[in-house]
């Protein structure tokens, strides 16, 4: 089968013909209909991830946002059939007995596995899964729709569980990327009055289309949303320490800030600050398999929309450099 393959970290993807693969036990053979293409697929060919790149298979198949058609049935396979159309994200194996998969965490697995790094993912005409971790698409929706779903949207998905916003709360979301213009509609959806920030008026533009109640130039947004009384909800999906110092000062007290977006400095909270706010700061790691469900049916029954663009997978390291430098808008997805 045709494959994009990260044979050396920090050199370009290659196109390679290398062997399909077979379904064992408890696995299925899923031909790939859409690939969405995330940024942590950048961070891995870039080194960025040490610990990650050290688990790698090599040469390695990345792409955990994998959407296709169930076409063949290891032993031992219950609740999918061929012909089914699944996806696959970020985790692909949990073990299912330790304290986070019992208390309902098994995106914090102590012992997972990732898909794109533990195993090989779907930059590929085909991927192999365990069954119990592929998810069914509903009916009706498109496949290049879905995949995203399965890293993008459950990720910020996620993250918007644990800000809890009631109806009525200010909820910001800093950063209209490819997670950030899910996180505003997935917030409209709760009834939170929505705030959109971005340094790009194209990126405020999509924010206010998909129903931001109100969007702020990155600058002095900080200063603007604490004259309005300060937000209860701060969800940071830009991968930028800015966007982060400026979250921070936008809280009212008693306020969440949530970490998503992953810049490669430290962030830097002053004790005193947190306490005098009685701030909660937490992250938020992609979702779990429920999550993704969840977000799949949003996306069924027409609550919840990516802006995609398509392209073909020898065009992946074209798309790796857009992402360096900033220029994708919403989230490019590989068709085969």
């Amino acid at each position: 089968m045709k494959a994009a393959v990260l044979n050396e970290v920090g050199q370009p993807l290659r196109m390679e013909d290398v062997p399909k693969p077979e379904a064992g036990e408890g696995e299925v053979l899923v031909k790939v209909e859409a690939s969405g293409v995330c940024h942590s697929d950048l961070h891995l060919a870039d080194g960025d991830w040490p610990d990650a790149i050290a688990r790698r298979v090599k040469p390695t198949i990345l792409g955990h946002e994998v959407v296709g058609t169930v076409e063949a049935l290891g032993p031992n396979v219950n609740g999918v059939q061929a012909g089914d159309r699944v996806g696959i994200g970020w985790l692909c194996e949990t073990c299912g007995h330790c304290y986070p998969c019992r208390e309902g965490d098994e995106n914090i697995c102590l012992d997972r596995a990732v898909t794109g790094i533990e195993i090989q993912g779907g930059y590929a005409e085909y991927f192999k899964a365990k069954a119990t971790h592929v998810v069914k698409v509903p009916g009706g929706l498109d496949p290049v729709q879905a995949a995203p779903l399965f890293c993008a949207g459950v990720t910020v998905y996620g993250a918007i569980q644990k800000a809890d916003p009631q109806p009525g709360e200010k909820v910001a979301v800093f950063g209209v990327g490819g997670l950030g213009h899910l996180a505003v509609q997935l917030v409209k959806n709760t009834g939170a009055e929505t705030i959109a920030i971005d340094v790009a008026d194209d990126k405020l533009e999509l924010a206010r289309s998909l129903g931001a109640d109100l969007t702020l130039k990155s600058g002095n947004a900080a200063e603007e949303l604490q004259a309005m009384g300060g937000v209860h909800a701060a969800i940071v999906t830009a991968a930028a320490k800015p966007a982060y110092d400026a979250a921070f000062r936008s809280l009212r007290k008693k306020g969440k800030l949530i970490i998503v977006g992953l810049p490669k400095e430290d962030l830097t909270f002053f004790a005193d600050d947190v306490v005098m706010g009685q701030f909660l700061i937490t992250g938020s790691a992609v979702g779990t398999r429920d999550d993704i469900r969840a977000v799949l049916d949003l996306a069924a029954q027409g609550k919840v929309r990516c802006q995609t663009e398509t392209a073909r997978l020898e065009d992946i390291n074209d798309i790796f450099d857009r992402l360096r430098r900033g220029e994708v808008t919403g989230r490019v997805v590989l068709t085969f």
